[in-house]
């Protein structure tokens, strides 16, 4: 690991930003000498381009670390700053969202229209008694009507949690059980490579308690938006169609000022204890440094630029890069419903064609699955208008950074490696497209107004050449304002460690170059980062375990040159299944059931059925261990080992 390490230190291939994109760049060196001589007054200028019912006049308080208010006196209404005040500045005309299905449907919404029908929406969430403070579970696909119900629950003053369409009944029920949801947002189904992918059947699932819990008691009731045609169950007196109760609503409707520390939504991502964390995120803080950073990192031009973000709405990037920091700048994007590979593999590069797409913000496992397939199939397309890319959700690799530059971005685009998480609610290290000589793997500096360093274990800063821990040292806007219901695990989880410094502890791993840019190298704990997205191998464990087949299981994540991780399953087996059923497609078998059990993207890419765990005495599982195996490494020290002979048996079994 070492060498691979130092081999991308000695990464010597630099890019200048081109002239002409220097030029009209939104960002300038300034920004950084402005942060540095005064960071509060720098973030109070950003936030005071938004628009302020009730003007800030206390920027920070951080007096009860770890937990941050920003701009807390000030109201706002986040919804009017990402639609109202377009149109009421005369751009209601402007195309907000330029909106393709997986079929080949498509529709291009104003903010005129959307603003319209968030106002729509809103007063039905109201007639139904939705209120400031509530939370509304959002199950949808990729389609207009998800960023209008995420826009018209903020609108009220109420709290969104969005969970990802691809999670099963048993996931969405612990989320909207967590959240205390009063009303589920979803649709009867979505498109997904090349049919209809099922959504309300999965809530039905989740509200009757059939998914193995007693019933849900807080869902009063369930708005469906039709779109995949599928018959879906009917619950009369609960269930809504979107398309019966959306259109009759009044148009009309004011937005109303709510204090910036109101909360804005509820973001759930795996935690090492198998139970998902809540991450809460407010409203001026959030917006502030989500339109900011949109604005520089992803050089938005609102007038001209057509701003392309890959990811789903429920990730953090489709909250913070589709719903709402592109739209507080007043751009005009492209939303997808599908998958890049649906109909053919080309579908992406044909988007960015028929669109004349500027700005690309995608995932490293997507760019790396484009170069499995080829060169060939994007250059079948006019990729010309692109002249930006961006990276995000884990480290890219400097081969794959240079294979997106000359091939999609045709060895002009400049390309942005944007490092942040979930808890982070924006980007936080990143090059400046039109300032940063950029090196191909390295996210490299932080961001103006934002301060990271690089400690060992006692939180001591390491020096340039070397690694350690990644850690914030000063608050920032749109930091996590703790974990819903959860305080204390708040403070223990990212605060602790360096608690005596004051620290944000990240859970990356990061090394400083000679140059003092940033090198990242991924999660420190059980939390695997597999196509962007965390898993907690806890959570994997459990649902496999949950399986009548298996007595015992570890998860660990390994090196996937497509994925970045994917996750790796090894199982023992009951004695007693063993003596009733054959061993074959067992394996297979399990894969279906974790996805059954959590959603599609947890699935082992390997299931190794297995005689024995490493443990300690203790009966700790060494995880390291396993993963030495999984990535056909040298196993590691085995002396802390309750029986040091069972790696062997192990490695042998894999092979």
């Amino acid at each position: 690991m070492t060498s691979q390490i130092d081999h991308l230190l000695t990464e010597n291939r630099r890019f200048a930003p081109p002239a002409a994109f220097a030029a009209d760049a939104v960002a300038t060196a300034a920004l950084y000498e402005e942060a540095a001589a005064d960071r509060e007054a720098f973030w109070a200028h950003r936030a005071r381009e938004l628009h302020w019912h009730t003007p800030f006049t206390e920027v920070l308080d951080w007096s009860t670390p770890p937990f941050a208010k920003w701009f807390a006196d000030g109201e706002l209404n986040v919804a009017y700053n990402c639609l109202d005040r377009h149109v009421e500045a005369g751009d209601g005309d402007r195309v907000a969202l330029l909106w393709e299905g997986e079929p080949g449907d498509s529709r291009r919404v104003t903010y005129a229209e959307l603003t319209d029908e968030v106002k729509r929406v809103a007063n039905v969430l109201i007639g139904l008694g939705v209120g400031h403070g509530d939370r509304v579970a959002i199950y949808l696909p990729m389609i207009p009507e998800a960023i209008a119900a995420m826009l018209a629950v903020a609108r009220i003053g109420a709290i969104h949690s969005v969970v990802f369409g691809g999670f099963s009944a048993d996931s969405l029920r612990t989320r909207i059980d967590d959240a205390g949801a009063k009303i589920v947002i979803t649709a009867d189904g979505g498109y997904r490579k090349g049919k209809v992918s099922p959504l309300k059947p999965a809530v039905d699932l989740a509200l009757d308690g059939r998914s193995g819990a007693g019933p849900q008691e807080t869902v009063e009731h369930v708005l469906v938006v039709r779109r995949g045609g599928n018959d879906v169950a009917w619950t009369e007196g609960r269930d809504l169609w979107w398309h019966d109760v959306v259109p009759e609503a009044s148009a009309e409707h004011e937005a109303q000022p709510f204090p910036a520390e109101n909360p804005l939504f509820i973001l759930y991502t795996s935690g090492t204890t198998g139970k998902p964390k809540g991450i809460l995120h407010t409203s001026g803080g959030y917006l502030t440094q989500a339109a900011f950073t949109n604005k520089v990192v992803h050089d938005i031009h609102p007038s001209t630029d057509i701003f392309w973000c890959t990811a789903d709405i429920g990730w953090i990037t489709g909250h913070s890069y589709v719903a709402y920091g592109p739209l507080a700048n007043g751009a005009t994007q492209v939303l997808y419903e599908g998958t890049p590979d649906t109909p053919h593999p080309g579908r992406w590069w044909e988007i960015v064609e028929k669109y004349g797409v500027t700005i690309l913000y995608t995932a490293p496992t997507a760019i790396r699955s484009f170069m499995k397939i080829g060169r060939k199939i994007p250059r079948k397309f006019d990729l010309s208008s692109l002249r930006l890319l961006g990276s995000v959700g884990e480290p890219i690799n400097p081969e794959a950074w240079m294979w997106y530059h000359k091939i999609i971005g045709g060895k002009t685009a400049p390309i942005v490696d944007t490092w942040w998480q979930t808890e982070t609610g924006a980007i936080m290290v990143s090059a400046l497209p039109g300032v940063t000589e950029t090196k191909p793997g390295s996210a490299q500096v932080p961001l103006p107004g934002i301060a990271i360093d690089v400690v060992d274990e006692d939180g001591t800063h390491v020096g340039n050449g070397n690694g350690g821990l990644l850690v914030v040292t000063k608050p920032w806007p749109s930091m996590l304002r703790g974990i819903w219901g959860d305080p204390e695990r708040f403070k223990e989880t990212y605060w602790d460690k360096f608690e005596k410094q004051g620290y944000y502890f990240a859970g990356d791993g990061a090394r400083l170059d000679d140059d003092g840019d940033v090198w990242f190298l991924g999660r420190v704990d059980d939390v695997m980062n597999v196509s962007g997205h965390r898993l907690s191998t806890t959570e994997i464990e459990s649902a496999l375990v949950g399986n009548e087949a298996v007595a015992e299981a570890a998860v660990v994540g390994a090196s996937d040159e497509t994925t970045g991780q994917a996750v790796v399953a090894f199982v023992i087996v009951k004695e007693s299944y063993l003596a009733e059923h054959p061993i074959d497609g067992l394996g297979n078998t399990l894969r279906l059931w974790v996805g059954e059990q959590i959603g599609p993207i947890a699935r082992p890419r390997d299931i190794y059925i297995v005689g024995e765990l490493p443990k300690t005495r203790s009966g700790k599982i060494m995880r390291r261990l396993l993963r030495d195996v999984a990535e056909g490494r040298e196993v590691g020290d085995t002396t802390t080992l309750a029986d040091t002979a069972v790696m062997s048996v192990i490695s042998a079994q894999v092979k």
